[in-house]
């Protein structure tokens, strides 16, 4: 594994268990799929973003609905990360930043020394 993957998948990582919801735990099958993610030349700003728009979904749910069981596995984000590579939408992570930051501020602030 190559110092780049490794630095990758290691921020990917961090962030992951920064995101409210989460169990916070990580298994070898979140580390094989960071590096998948490295493999596939998926921008960090993408998993940003996916990360951010899964807190959002989940803290814009009616306080009345039946809470939802944690996060176990950075896989629970695949199927955003693939809606955002299709999208291709690069200001859509500003627009999370800015909505899901009193949700999840330390995933934003990490976030946000990631891009400066």
């Amino acid at each position: 594994m190559s110092l780049e993957a490794h630095s990758y998948a290691e921020k990917v990582l961090a962030w992951y268990r920064l995101t409210p919801n989460t169990l916070g735990n990580l298994r070898p099958a979140d580390r094989r799929l960071a590096l998948d993610l490295f493999d596939r030349q998926v921008p960090l700003e993408i998993i940003a973003a996916a990360l951010l728009a899964a807190t959002g979904r989940r803290a814009g749910r009616p306080a009345d609905a039946p809470p939802l069981a944690r996060i176990a596995s950075l896989h629970y984000f695949l199927p955003i990360v693939d809606e955002l590579i299709e999208a291709n939408s690069p200001s859509y992570l500003d627009h999370l930043l800015r909505r899901v930051t009193p949700y999840a501020p330390q995933l934003a602030a990490a976030i946000k020394q990631h891009l400066s």
